[in-house]
């Protein structure tokens, strides 16, 4: 049975019985907590919560769904797929378990002449909840299913929920067994290879809160309404129907397959289990990625255009490995529309948008993958010569950061080479890109990620750099580029608004470019001759593919035209607190290494005008004593004056001289070494520095603190900036002295005082206030109310109190009320406008129906609030605490009426 056919057979199905067919939604929702829609029943979450009614109480869907956190299995199982069609049916408030379980029995065992897909009932398993014994008799009564194939399972595999805060409950799962040749008998419980699941009923009754795993969040209470919410995978069911081996063998998967095999050299089904892998993702990768493209998601570096763009390169990459050279996504994107078309016309009536899009990036990749290729060999090549099986986060993060290699790629890469990555490394460098961007880090990211529009100009040589001897230097506009475009001309005349992320490429330069923890300089580009009024302001400079110097500016005035001469000229100002930032920070690192040893190694560091931060090695924190060590030894190197000497030797002659390298850093032949004050330091750098170490000025250390696992850092302040912070803790410590009327030396002990003194009478104060909630709490016990059978305390508790305070409360008072039937309520105003609210019933009272779990909804809605727990103990919070009285009272009503 083809796919097109079992989808219709679905729709058919359920509209006969009384359900409109709804259409796919879009994969993108406005739902921040949900990058692509990923069940059929997104749509209907509104309804599900009663936020909306729908205009129908049965409702048939074929959803368009993306799932992308298992993106790493998708070729290697049977069953994985990152787009799949969802089939479901859907109940608002309507029929429930017993005609759910009827509906998808019918549709899979009816014969095929009578519109159903003709399963073997014999074959076909259940699983349910572990306690939904309703669902076992169900399934007994309706479908005649032997209870040796239904099998109780835990919350993690029949207890359904979107994995965020939402509706959810109990499920049953439908198997089918493909046969001894599949796996070993025993049901789902022993084998999921042999035993396929192919429908999913979601027996929707609960509302669940935050929690972290699928096992652990609490049940906040029922939904307003009883809903079924179900999910048949069309793919997994056209396996089964078709006879095949797996999700990517059905028929409107297997063409694209087809396609690859009569281009590429190896074919498919041939014995070598990773080209089969390759052709899988290609083939589903494929599918998605037109989906994606087609409801309106561009390659990008964030967020779904990153998804998207990782699909697309994994095609291509997989296509590469399988010998494929020519370009293949036009003829991919082809046979997923002839084949998606029929049932998804959007694929059809936007497929020029679709294709032009998936060219464009395969286009892209193609000119940055054989040159991250080298880089990668090279990196991979060189950690295999040290022995090592790791290849360096800085190699992982140049990948991504130059060549727009995810760092998914790098580690499938590397796993080919027989390494792994140092993955926290390369996040911890992302994270410190991050950091210290500014505020246009992203757009800058997003427009040098992608190397295309500047090919051109890095084939064409690379950008001198001139900064090293002078700061002003004439030059000649190689490039220019407004938004990632390369355009002939920029201009403002002072009307209009500029335009936005401009980026002057040079022949030469004095600006430093980012790089080596050091930012960039800024200043101006001004014209020369002709084109003099030309102004714009350099804002930021970033280095692409490590050879051309890119500026952001902002045109301030005038025209800059490419080919023209223009002057550029660094801050004065500027470049001085560049060169103390740095220099400051080489010789932090030369005390570091003589206070601590030379297991102090260097992990990182940012300096940029005041201002050092320096990251290294090291298990364990400093010493107050060893930090005024470092800070110490820092200023006697500063006060010497050393003299600050750069020359270029070889990369082995510089390692021999002492010179201190950034462990993981590729170093080409030719090395600068940076030598100040003799053998205090010797770094390899590329970086700006003071001529003398005097210009550094005072170097005040600010604090140490752990940054990862063996990692620390440090910060500085140097130079006027050293000098203002001082100053600032000159005239603080004398405004404390003045106000605890003591000396300066006196003030330290004086506040330790002070601090010790109110903490014992904050717990004094919150041991008294404990104290009398208790005596209250136990007076209450004694007058309990009687309200029909059951002995009831509820009662307002002394402000400040909070809902553990309630816990500790209530335990003690239904422990004082005996074995009768007994109900304990507490509610308080509690701390930042809180109303926190705690309800216990004891055994007796549960007999007779009363239920925790129950009572603290009726409790919490007058305070605004809402809570759950258990039949014995359940908890809330509220934010309205004008509605205590009248939430007491309405407790004291339901239980009236029980």
């Amino acid at each position: 049975m083809q796919t097109h056919e079992i989808r219709k057979r679905f729709l058919d199905h359920f509209v006969k019985a009384g359900h409109t067919e709804v259409p796919s939604a879009s994969v993108i929702l406005d739902d921040p907590n949900l990058l692509f829609v990923n069940a059929g029943m997104v749509q209907f979450v509104p309804y599900f919560l009663g936020q909306q009614t729908p205009a129908w109480n049965r409702a048939v869907s074929v959803q368009k769904c993306i799932r992308t956190p298992d993106i790493d299995e998708v070729g290697i199982t049977t069953r994985h797929n990152t787009f799949f069609q969802m089939a479901g049916n859907f109940s608002f408030g309507d029929y429930f378990k017993k005609q759910a379980i009827e509906f998808a029995w019918t549709l899979l065992t009816n014969p095929v002449d009578q519109g159903g897909y003709g399963f073997e009932p014999d074959r076909l398993w259940a699983t349910v909840y572990l306690d939904d014994d309703e669902a076992i008799g169900y399934w007994q009564e309706v479908a005649g299913l032997p209870l040796e194939r239904i099998q109780r399972r835990g919350m993690a595999d029949n207890y359904w929920s979107m994995g965020i805060p939402g509706p959810c409950g109990p499920s049953s799962e439908i198997y089918y067994d493909r046969g001894p040749e599949y796996g070993v008998e025993g049901g789902p419980e022993a084998n999921e290879d042999r035993y396929i699941e192919i429908w999913n009923l979601v027996f929707m009754q609960n509302e669940r809160g935050e929690g972290t795993s699928k096992e652990d969040f609490e049940i906040l209470g029922p939904l307003p309404r009883k809903n079924i919410d179900t999910g048949m995978g069309i793919e997994r069911v056209a396996c089964l129907l078709q006879g095949v081996d797996n999700v990517y063998e059905t028929d409107l998967v297997r063409p694209v397959i087809d396609l690859v095999a009569g281009i590429a050299p190896r074919g498919y089904g041939q014995g070598n289990h990773d080209d089969d892998v390759r052709y899988r993702i290609i083939a589903d990768h494929s599918r998605t990625s037109a989906i994606i493209i087609g409801d309106g998601v561009s390659p990008g570096n964030e967020g779904r255009g990153y998804v998207l763009r990782r699909l697309l390169r994994r095609i291509i990459r997989a296509a590469k490995l399988l010998g494929v050279e020519q370009p293949i996504m036009a003829d991919l994107m082809t046979t997923v529309r002839d084949e998606m078309g029929p049932s998804y016309p959007e694929l059809v009536n936007d497929f020029e948008r679709i294709q032009r899009i998936a060219v464009a990036e395969e286009t892209a990749f193609n000119r940055t993958l054989a040159s991250g290729s080298r880089l990668f060999d090279e990196a991979a090549g060189a950690t295999k010569a040290k022995g090592a099986t790791v290849l360096s986060g800085t190699d992982a993060f140049t990948l991504h950061d130059t060549y727009g290699f995810p760092i998914e790629l790098t580690l499938e890469m590397a796993a080919e080479h027989g390494l792994t990555v140092d993955e926290p490394g390369f996040r911890g460098l992302m994270a410190e890109q991050r950091a210290r961007a500014k505020a246009d880090a992203a757009a800058r990211k997003q427009a040098h990620s992608d190397l295309s529009a500047y090919r051109d100009l890095v084939d064409t040589g690379p950008t001198e750099f001139t900064g090293f001897d002078e700061l002003s230097s004439e030059a000649r506009i190689l490039g220019i580029f407004v938004d990632g475009k390369r355009v002939p001309v920029v201009s403002h005349d002072g009307g209009a608004a500029a335009p936005d992320r401009v980026e002057l490429i040079l022949d030469r330069t004095p600006f430093y470019a980012e790089s080596g923890g050091q930012i960039a300089d800024e200043g101006a580009i001004t014209g020369a001759g002709a084109s003099s009024a030309a102004k714009a302001a350099v804002t930021d400079v970033q280095k692409i593919a490590k050879t051309l110097w890119a500026h952001r500016v902002r045109v301030e005035s005038g025209e800059f035209v490419e080919g023209d001469t223009v002057v550029a000229a660094v801050d004065q100002r500027w470049r001085h607190g560049a060169t103390q930032g740095h220099s400051g920070t080489h010789m932090v690192h030369a005390a570091l290494r003589e206070v601590l040893g030379p297991n102090a190694v260097q992990a990182g560091s940012l300096n940029r005008p005041g201002y050092l931060r320096f990251d290294f090695n090291w298990q364990g924190a400093l010493s107050e004593e060893q930090r005024s060590q470092i800070e110490e030894v820092t200023n006697q190197a500063v006060e010497a004056d050393y003299e600050v000497n750069t020359f270029i030797t070889e990369f082995e002659k510089a390692k021999a001289m002492g010179a201190m390298a950034l462990f993981g850093e590729q170093y080409p032949e030719q090395v600068r070494v940076v030598e100040i004050g003799g053998p205090f330091s010797l770094e390899l750098c590329g970086g700006t520095h003071v001529h003398n170490s005097a210009q550094i000025g005072p170097v005040t250390i600010l604090g140490e603190s752990s940054v990862g696992s063996g990692v620390r850092r440090v910060e500085a302040y140097v130079g006027l900036d050293s000098f203002r912070h001082l100053a600032k803790e000159r005239a603080l410590m004398a405004g404390l002295a003045s106000s605890l009327k003591v000396p300066s030396e006196e003030v330290p002990a004086r506040v330790a005082n002070l601090v010790e003194r109110l903490r014992a009478a904050e717990k004094e104060l919150d041991r008294l206030r404990l104290a009398n909630a208790r005596a209250a709490a136990v007076n209450a016990a004694a007058g309990a109310e009687l309200v029909g059978k059951v002995r009831l305390v509820a009662q307002r508790m002394a402000g400040g109190m909070s809902a553990g305070d309630l816990r500790t409360l209530v335990g003690d008072v239904r422990g004082k009320l005996g074995s009768d039937p007994a109900v304990v309520a507490l509610i308080a105003e509690g701390e930042a406008d809180s109303v926190p609210f705690v309800v216990a019933v004891n055994a007796a009272a549960q007999d007779l129906g009363l239920r925790a779990n129950d009572l603290v909804k009726t409790l919490g809605a007058p305070v605004n609030g809402r809570g759950g727990g258990k039949a014995d103990l359940a908890q809330g919070s509220g934010k309205g605490a004008a509605g205590i009285d009248a939430a007491l009272a309405a407790l004291r009503a339901e239980i009236d009426r029980s």
